[in-house]
């Protein structure tokens, strides 16, 4: 794998080879990681490739000089001179690959992982900061978290108390968006190439690409990596918050808005296909510890719908 990387990264690669690279990135978080990791190698490399002052000509008749001095002389088939610039991106690739090693292990590049598997897990951070990690959600932290409060967020749903420290701001990578705190609670989501951002308390401050915003309390953004726009809005519902206060409380909620709820809670497929049924609200409060079917029962009740299960979907539509 490591070769088709070099050569997607050289741009070498064939249009089946970009998709098997890309399907290897998108299968694992821990590919896409590694990939990221492989790249900044990658970057280092190109750098110190154009500051080398080695003279690849004069080393090879150098060596060649000092061998056939003690040998018969065999005829030499000399490499090209463009296997010399292969040569030398290959040494110093490995170079660069032992100083990430070391920087990786030793620097503020040494990042803990962290993962909440089946079950809602609480973090405690070095610095005081509590995290609160729905199933499944997966992030690291910079391992000296004290003088380098950096965290990646993979994948996953993620509270954040932060502790205030105006001199360290608390800075959240995920993928292209940046977020940026010194101290407050705040929610984010990150699935694939959509990022979400809900702030309960203080003032956080959201980046992607050149653009930025600024959030204060009961405000939001939803970043989509395809179109790139960050539009502030209200926050107008709490179901971000269920896996905390596992409740679902819903004050005017659209429909549409608690399937996509339900289904990252329950690991579910529920649907609904007629606008005007995603269209509903409803006003209630549901328990996570009840069952799917009991929730689904009590929202087809208030709002006279049924459910139908096919093919592994629950599809809710008028009664």
């Amino acid at each position: 794998m490591d070769e088709l990387l070099v050569k997607f990264l050289l741009n070498e690669t064939s249009a089946r080879e970009n998709t098997e690279v890309q399907q290897w990135i998108d299968q694992d978080p821990a590919n896409k990681s590694y990939f990221e990791h492989f790249s900044r190698i990658w970057e280092t490399s190109k750098k110190l490739e154009r500051t080398s002052t080695v003279d690849e000509e004069a080393a090879w008749l150098k060596f060649k000089a000092k061998t056939t001095a003690e040998k018969p002389e065999v005829k030499v088939i000399p490499l090209k001179r463009k296997t010399y610039g292969w040569l030398k991106i290959a040494a110093v690739f490995l170079l660069a690959a032992g100083a990430w090693g070391t920087w990786a292990l030793f620097g503020q590049g040494s990042y803990v992982s962290v993962e909440a598997g089946q079950q809602v897990l609480v973090k405690t951070l070095p610095d005081g900061s509590v995290l609160t990690l729905n199933k499944r959600s997966v992030l690291s932290f910079a391992s000296n978290f004290k003088e380098h409060r950096s965290i990646h967020l993979l994948q996953g749903d993620v509270f954040f108390s932060v502790t205030p420290n105006k001199k360290k701001p608390f800075i959240i990578e995920a993928n292209k968006v940046s977020v940026k705190v010194v101290g407050t609670s705040f929610n984010v989501k990150h699935s694939g190439k959509q990022t979400e951002v809900i702030v309960e308390t203080g003032i956080v401050k959201v980046s992607y690409k050149n653009e930025q915003v600024e959030l204060h309390p009961g405000e939001k953004v939803r970043i989509s990596e395809e179109n790139g726009a960050l539009t502030k809005q209200q926050n107008t519902d709490q179901l971000y918050n269920y896996y905390r206060s596992r409740l679902f409380i819903l004050q005017n909620t659209p429909l549409s808005s608690v399937a996509t709820t339900l289904n990252d809670a329950y690991q579910a497929n529920v649907v609904i296909e007629d606008p005007k049924v995603q269209q509903l609200t409803l006003s209630t409060t549901l328990k996570l510890d009840n069952s799917l079917d009991y929730n689904l029962g009590i929202i087809c009740k208030s709002l006279n719908l049924k459910t139908t299960s096919s093919q592994g979907k629950i599809l809710l539509s008028n009664r």
